[in-house]
């Protein structure tokens, strides 16, 4: 049985790295976030895919060890 949870959480663990290193390397271009409110969303959205993609690859190896 294929477990869809593997490559979703290692899509998101491989997008929220990059968005995140993104948003860093970006910080201190002040017009790049002046629509945003001079919130940087990169690094905010990249560290909410990485953790996404890390509860669903946690929760794909537990299945399987159980």
């Amino acid at each position: 049985m294929v477990d869809i949870r593997i490559p979703i959480g290692l899509m998101f663990s491989i997008l929220g790295v990059l968005i995140t290193v993104f948003g860093f390397v970006t910080m201190s271009n002040a017009d790049m976030y002046q629509r945003s409110l001079n919130i940087n969303v990169n690094i905010i959205m990249g560290i909410l895919m990485l953790i996404f993609g890390a509860i669903m690859l946690y929760f794909s190896f537990r299945k399987k060890k159980a």
